[in-house]
This record gives structure tokens, C-alpha cells and sequence, in this order.
């Protein structure tokens, strides 16, 4: 059985693919481009940022503006350029291998993108990776107030319906925390992740 100092160790000597990509999150493992070097580096917090997916947990006060939002949201619309205005800010972890692998993980149908629309424009979105009932978030953008936001609701609607049990937060940051993120720990998490990933009978789309 392969320790997470081995599996450290195998990732760091593959090249970045969207197959090790998919074996990275099913063993409770994300990479992140430096964004001063660009070198991958490959992430297993002690404690993992998840946002329970529970009927009636969100906070009312963001199902109102989402409600009120006057957006229109899609699914898969345009993964690429949702995963470019995500990368498209001062500091950031998404480099052009990053956004070259997620395309075709996009490509083979693991990888996700919820655009929101406004006045025909795509004014904010996120995109993420899917496997069994697992959803793996990733980044997310806004070019008007809340639209991440927006995106976030629909996308948590979305796995309530299609039965999904884990929604992936990776680390916690306080963005994160007010759609709802809370910490687990890592051998806590595993076991969640195992049960998800198994699940053959659920779809994204």
C-alpha cells in the first residue's frame, strides 16, 4: 500500500495528464501551478474544505440574491473560457498546463464549467471536476458583485439533484466559508471519497 509520501513522490516524477489527474482526486490529491515558477505542486490538506451537501443548508440570504440575481446560468457552455477568467488574476495557480490538462479532462467528460450570463455577456462562472457522486471545485470567477456566488447556488442545486454526497472545497478560505465550507480531516474525508468516487449510477449530465 503506497504511503502519501510514495504517492507524493510518484506524482512529482509523472508528467502532468489528465489521467493522473483523475487517479490524483480519486487518492485525495489536487495539483497547483506555483505562480512564480510554474512548477505543479500536489495538494493532501490535513484538514480538507468540503460544503455539505444537504437540503435547506444554504443561507437563505444567498438563495435571495441568487433568486433575485435577474442571471441566466449554463452548463458547459464554454469550459475554456471559464477556466481562463478564473486564471486571469494577479496571482494564480491556473498556468497554461493547468488549463491545456482541464480542457481535456473537459474534453473526455470529467471536467465541468457553470457559466452566468447577463445582458448576453458571461459575467462570472466556475468550473470543477466530476467523479462518481464526487464534485472536485475549483476556481471561480466574477466581473459583476456575486456572480461566483450565483454560480456556486446553482451548481449546488444542480449535485442535489443528481444525488451527489461530496462537494469538494479543497482548502477553506473565507470565500469559501460564507457559501457554507466547513473542514474535515483528512481520514475523514478519505472516507468520504472513496464511497463517492464508486458510485457508477450518478452523472453530472
Amino acid at each position: 500500500m503506497m504511503t502519501s509520501v510514495n504517492i507524493l513522490d510518484f506524482f512529482e516524477h509523472q508528467p502532468l495528464t489528465s489521467s493522473l489527474i483523475l487517479f490524483a482526486y480519486q487518492t485525495g490529491w489536487f495539483p497547483m501551478a506555483d505562480d512564480e515558477d510554474g512548477d505543479i505542486y500536489w495538494h493532501s490538506p490535513e484538514r480538507r474544505a468540503i460544503i455539505p451537501l444537504e437540503k435547506d443548508y444554504l443561507k437563505t440570504s444567498l438563495l435571495k440574491s441568487f433568486s433575485n440575481s435577474g442571471c441566466t446560468f449554463t452548463i458547459n457552455t464554454n469550459f475554456q473560457h471559464v477556466i481562463e477568467q478564473c486564471s486571469n488574476r494577479t496571482t494564480t495557480w491556473i498556468n497554461a498546463d493547468i488549463i491545456s490538462v482541464y480542457c481535456d479532462l473537459h474534453q473526455r467528460g470529467y471536467a465541468h464549467s457553470v457559466e452566468v450570463w447577463k445582458n448576453n455577456e458571461i459575467v462570472g462562472g466556475l468550473y470543477g471536476v466530476s467523479i462518481g457522486s464526487a464534485f472536485f471545485g475549483e476556481s471561480m470567477f466574477s466581473h459583476i458583485s456575486n456572480a461566483s456566488k450565483h454560480a456556486f447556488v446553482f451548481l449546488y442545486e444542480q449535485l442535489l439533484t443528481k444525488n451527489f454526497s461530496l462537494l469538494d472545497s479543497q482548502y477553506i478560505n473565507d470565500h469559501t466559508q460564507s457559501l457554507g465550507a466547513i473542514t474535515v480531516s483528512r481520514k475523514e474525508y478519505l472516507e468520504m471519497l472513496t464511497k463517492a468516487v464508486h458510485r457508477s449510477d450518478i452523472h453530472f449530465i
